[in-house]
C-alpha cells in the first residue's frame, strides 16, 4: 500500500513539473513571436504612404490602378503633373523619416519578430529613398544578420550607399539617369543607366548568392534600361558640363 502511494506521489510531481514546463515554453514562445499590432498598423500606413506615388508613376501601372490611387490618395491628375509629384513624393518621405528615426531609437530596427512580414520591411524602404543611408546602414546588415529583413534588402541598400557615394556597387540594383547630348542632334536627352559594377563579370553569380532571383540584365530590363557595363569614368564622360 505504501509503495502505490509513493508511486502516485511520484506520479502527481511529475505531472506537476512537466505542466509548469509546458506552460513557461509555451509563455516564453508566445513572448518571442508577440507582435507589436499597433505599430505594425503604423508602420503598414508608413510603407503606403512611401509606395502609393511611386507606385502611381510606374511605368508598368496600369490606368485603372492609377485612377485608383487617385482616389485613395485624394490627388488630381493636375496635381501630380508636369513634375509635381516628385515634390509630394519628397515630402512625404521627409515625414516618414522623422517617424521612422523616432521608432528606430525607441525600438531599433522594427524587423519581422517586432511588427512581422512584409511589414518589417516598412522602415527600410523609407530609409533607402532618404540621404541617411550611410546612418542607418550598419543597423540594416544587423537586421539582415539576424534574418529580421531578406538579405536582398541589405544588398540593395549597400548598392545604394556606394552609388551615392560615387562608388561602384555591388549587386547591380541600382539604375540612375542623367542628361547627356545626344550624339546625332547635338540635343540634350534624359538617359537611364545601371550604375557601374564593381566585378560586373562576376555580379550575377553574386545576385544569386545573395538571394536575387533575376540576374542583373532581367534587373535593368525590369527597370526599363538595356543593360549595358560603364565604367564610373565612362560615366563622368558622358556628363554633360554645365
Amino acid at each position: 500500500m505504501l509503495n502505490v502511494l509513493m508511486q502516485e506521489m511520484k506520479v502527481s510531481i511529475l505531472n506537476r513539473y512537466s505542466l509548469v514546463f509546458l506552460l513557461f515554453v509555451f509563455g516564453f514562445s508566445h513572448a518571442q513571436g508577440t507582435i507589436d499590432e499597433n505599430l505594425k498598423k503604423e508602420l503598414d500606413g508608413i510603407y503606403k504612404s512611401d509606395q502609393i506615388l511611386r507606385e502611381y508613376i510606374d511605368s508598368e501601372t496600369t490606368d485603372s490602378r492609377k485612377l485608383q490611387i487617385l482616389n485613395e490618395t485624394g490627388y488630381s491628375k493636375d496635381d501630380l503633373a508636369n513634375g509635381k509629384v516628385y515634390m509630394i513624393m519628397n515630402n512625404r518621405d521627409s515625414i516618414n523619416l522623422i517617424r521612422i528615426e523616432e521608432i528606430i531609437a525607441k525600438y531599433g530596427y522594427p524587423g519581422k519578430t517586432l511588427v512581422g512580414e512584409p511589414t518589417n520591411e516598412a522602415a527600410w524602404f523609407v530609409i533607402q529613398h532618404s540621404k541617411k543611408i550611410a546612418d542607418y546602414f550598419p543597423l540594416i546588415q544587423e537586421a539582415g544578420a539576424s534574418n529580421e529583413i531578406p538579405f536582398t534588402k541589405v544588398a540593395m541598400m549597400h548598392d545604394r550607399m556606394l552609388m551615392q557615394e560615387g562608388k561602384e556597387q555591388l549587386y547591380g540594383t541600382q539604375g540612375a539617369g542623367m542628361y547627356i547630348l545626344n550624339p546625332t542632334s547635338g540635343k540634350k536627352q534624359f538617359w537611364h543607366y545601371i550604375w557601374p559594377i564593381q566585378n560586373a563579370e562576376s555580379v550575377n553569380e553574386m545576385r544569386k548568392e545573395a538571394g536575387f532571383t533575376t540576374t542583373v540584365e532581367e534587373n535593368a530590363k525590369r527597370m526599363g534600361i538595356v543593360y549595358k557595363r560603364y565604367s564610373l569614368e565612362e560615366i563622368k564622360q558622358l556628363t554633360i558640363k554645365e
